[in-house]
This record gives C-alpha cells, structure tokens and sequence, in this order.
C-alpha cells in the first residue's frame, strides 16, 4: 500500500534533502566555507584558487558524510592534508575540526535566517506509513538534527533518531559505512532485511546497500538518479509522494 516490498515493516529517513529542505542549506556552507579556505591558501602559497563545487564536490565527497569526513575527504581529493584538532578547536583554527566548526556556524546561521521547510511529499508519506503500523527513524549524519527536526514541525513523527550526535556516542562509523542505519534497525527491533532506507546522497544509499536493507529507496532531487542507482538504490524517485501515487 505504500509502494514498498510487503515485508518492509520499518522505514529509516535520512533527513536532509530526503524530510527537509536543507540539502541546498548545507551544500552552500559548504561552499562558502571551502571557497574563503581554499582562497586563503591559495594566496597564502602563490598557486591557483580552483573553487569548490557546490553541485559535484558536494555529491562526491561531502553529502551524507559526517562533517569531518567531509572535509577530510574532500581536502585529500585535492592532494590536501590538515592535522585534526580536537572538538575543542575554534573555527580559525586550520584544522579539520576548525573547518567543519566553520561550516556548521555557516549552516546554523542559514537556518536561523531562513528557517527549516520539510518536504511536503514526506511528510504525507510519513504520516501513511505510521498509519499502516511501520515503525519510522531519521538516521542523520548531522549533530544538529533534532533542532532541524524541530524547527520544521516534524519532530514527533519518528520513534527513533541516530544522528551525528548518537554516532559519536556510540562509536558508529558514519555514511557510508551502514552502521548508523543498522543501529536504528536495532533499536527498532527490526531486521535490515525488514527495514526500507530512504536516501538522497550517495553516501547515504551506499550504506543502505552495504547494510543489506530490504530496500534502498534513492530520492533524486537533483537530477542524479543514475548515480544512485549505481551506489546502490533499488528504486529512484523525485518525491515520496511518488511511492504514494503508485498504489
């Protein structure tokens, strides 16, 4: 009834470009944070500023991924390498935690401006799934995901949340290792092979495909659905209202 394989009895949401309207939030701090950097450096060193780019770097080396990971991937994809720092670093400080502190200032600032949209398709397909008695998780590499959650109205429609937070907390490796999805299965009390995911970023269905969920449901917002098919999706849509209309 919901456009899923029958014995799909739980459903994991990432949260950003899949629940809210946050992807683009995120993929334009990265940008700007990676931009002043890379800038700076190449000033600082007398070499050619190539920018970061908002729609390929970001699918490639940042989306779904942990903020650190982000940065560290990205940077070693341009032959960069920084020391790590520590949680403590500020956002000067020339590290990887500095600049993942960078990007989440930049983020932060965005939502209070803007605000948090969800998506309206999800939020109907949320409500037809708890209807037809799935259990529902966010499984979110951000830390900020419950005030993301908050701010778009849609805190209470989940039993569950595994968000960067808890990942750390609990030593969960991030996306797109499977252990963060695995981990609201568990808590669900459900098998992965009952469990559908529901991922926007490659990362993300790279992880659903290496946990063994029964299905990974590719949501392409941006006109990749041949990617995630590669990484791993079994089924690509535009909007969970899609799954929807296909009743």
């Amino acid at each position: 009834m919901l456009g899923l394989p029958a014995h799909v009895r739980a459903c994991l949401f990432d949260l950003d470009g899949v629940l809210t309207q946050t992807a683009k939030v995120h993929a334009a701090a990265w940008k700007e944070m990676f931009d002043n950097y890379l800038r700076e450096r190449a000033t600082r060193e007398g070499t050619e500023f190539v920018p970061f780019d908002a729609v390929d770097d970001y699918d490639e080396y940042v989306d779904g991924r942990p903020r650190a990971d982000g940065v560290r991937t990205f940077l070693a994809a341009r032959g960069m390498h920084l020391p790590e720092g520590t949680p403590d670093d500020t956002p000067q400080a020339e590290t990887v935690n500095g600049l993942g502190k960078r990007k989440n200032d930049l983020v932060l600032r965005r939502i209070r401006e803007d605000g948090v949209e969800p998506y309206e398709g999800s939020v109907r397909f949320v409500h037809a799934a708890r209807e037809a008695g799935l259990r529902c998780a966010v499984v979110s590499s951000s830390a900020n995901c419950r005030d993301v959650l908050a701010a778009a109205g849609i805190e209470d429609l989940f039993e569950q949340r595994i968000d960067g937070v808890v990942a750390h907390e609990r030593r969960l490796r991030g996306k797109p290792a499977p252990d963060t999805y695995l981990e609201a299965a568990r808590v669900l009390g459900t098998d992965p092979d009952a469990a559908a995911v529901f991922e926007d970023a490659l990362a993300g269905v790279e992880a659903g495909r290496a946990g063994r969920f029964g299905v990974v449901v590719g949501v392409d917002r941006v006109g990749q659905a041949d990617q995630l098919r590669a990484h791993g999706a079994d089924i690509v849509i535009r909007d969970l209202a899609d799954l929807l209309q296909s009743r």
